[in-house]
């Protein structure tokens, strides 16, 4: 019988901020996203306080001062890294593993051999003692009962782990979790299997399969036929190629005019460009666009976004930036205060799959080994040692990271010092 455990860090981005300070381990905290504007993580103690997650930090800045929340500025390198090495003692432990997100894994532990609490016990007390990363772990017979159980070992068990795959046991997990707690299970196909009185996991697990999948999706069907304990979304133990890659930032100020826009534009297209080459494809599509805040009420709002087919596919940094400054032409207008743009590129392929167009411009000479170079450049000796004239260095388009901590264990000039 297949067994999962599903390994998930306790409020990720938090306990990684905590590491290094463990004079923070009960001070309410907060994480934010990108120029700090929303809520992505909260300690136990800012959950208590009613602090969402998503909420605009601005919304809550009188609630921070007056309860002495800490905030924090995202702080990626930092939290790969651990990551990464939350990953490294999970391999030791598990034969095959699933790396779902960056701070939840998959274990196989099918034919284990040992008592399944026992060994979810001792996975918790090896992340902690080798990584300092408190963890949950959700065990049981697939990966959606796996996601429950681990819902239930951080809200319902001292121990941290939960073991459900004897039958009563997974019963009793289902009528205790509520709809929203299912994997896959968003906002609105809440909202819609609410309406048929649908409130509980349990409730899904009674749905008729081929029903739901006629109504909804496929997806929804596999979702409970896992919830009744057969698998159907196995390990996946291999990263498979993106089918679209996205580079977008909100601005840490409101932008107005069009020459810092197309800067912003062609600094993320030449790092889309980046994520293309690595994954070893082109593209055949690209996408930019542009729009105003959403939270003032008192300032017109724009959104646009503009398609630039690539009749030679290319990622050839030249090509992409050029492609993405003629959609920003046509989709600019003058007047408004513009909070965010991206860059999207699409209908990604290998360089042997793509049917060349007789009639489109020929390739770039020696593209690929100026943009190999380039990249090989930029990888020893740090990003934008290397770039188009047009990209400004790296620092005008960067994240406003005012409450930002040390890079603790990524950066030479960040390391922790002993006194």
């Amino acid at each position: 019988m297949p067994t999962y455990a599903l390994v998930d860090c306790n409020n990720f981005y938090v306990s990684c901020e905590r590491l290094f300070r463990p004079d923070l381990r009960t001070v309410p905290m907060v994480v934010l996203s990108n120029n700090d504007g929303c809520v992505v993580s909260r300690s136990n103690e800012a959950k208590a306080l009613g602090i969402g997650m998503g909420e605009p930090f601005f919304k809550i800045r009188d609630l921070v001062q007056a309860h002495g929340v800490l905030a924090f500025s995202s702080n990626y390198a930092l939290y790969g890294d651990v990551s990464a090495r939350v990953v490294r003692v999970l391999r030791g432990l598990a034969p095959r593993l699933e790396v779902y997100s960056i701070d939840e894994s998959f274990l196989d532990l099918a034919g284990l051999g040992r008592p399944l609490a026992g060994y979810g016990r001792h996975i918790r007390a090896e992340v902690q003692l080798l990584t300092g990363m408190p963890v949950g772990v959700g065990i049981s017979t697939t990966k959606t009962l796996a996601k429950l159980a681990n819902w239930a070992a951080k809200r319902r068990s001292q121990s941290g782990v939960v073991v459900a795959t004897r039958p009563e046991q997974q019963a009793a997990l289902l009528k205790d979790a509520p709809l929203g707690e299912v994997w896959g299970v968003g906002r609105k196909l809440q909202a819609h299997l609410g309406a048929l009185g649908v409130k509980t996991a349990w409730d899904l697990a009674q749905q008729d399969a081929w029903t739901m999948r006629k109504q909804f999706s496929v997806v929804l069907e596999k979702t409970i036929r896992e919830l009744r304990g057969e698998p159907c979304f196995a390990l996946d133990e291999g990263s498979e190629p993106k089918q679209m890659i996205t580079c977008s930032r909100s601005f840490s100020r409101r932008v107005t005019e069009l020459a810092p826009l197309r800067e912003a534009v062609a600094s993320y297209a030449c790092r889309a460009a980046e994520k293309l080459r690595a994954q070893g494809d082109v593209c055949q599509l690209l996408q930019v666009y542009i729009r105003t805040g959403v939270f003032n009420p008192d300032e017109p709002r724009y959104a646009r976004t503009a398609s630039v087919p690539l009749h030679t596919p290319s990622n050839d940094s030249r090509d992409l930036v050029q492609a993405a400054l003629a959609g920003l032409e046509g989709i600019y207008r003058p007047g408004y205060r513009y909070q965010k743009a991206g860059v999207m590129l699409m209908n990604l392929a290998s360089p042997g799959q793509v049917q060349a167009d007789l009639f489109a411009p020929a390739p770039r000479p020696r593209s690929a080994a100026l943009m190999a170079t380039v990249d090989r450049i930029n990888t020893s000796m740090g990003r934008g040692t290397v770039r188009l004239a047009r990209v400004p260095a790296l620092g005008g388009w960067s994240m406003k990271q005012e409450l930002r901590s040390p890079g603790y264990t990524c950066r030479w000039d960040e390391l922790p010092r002993v006194r």
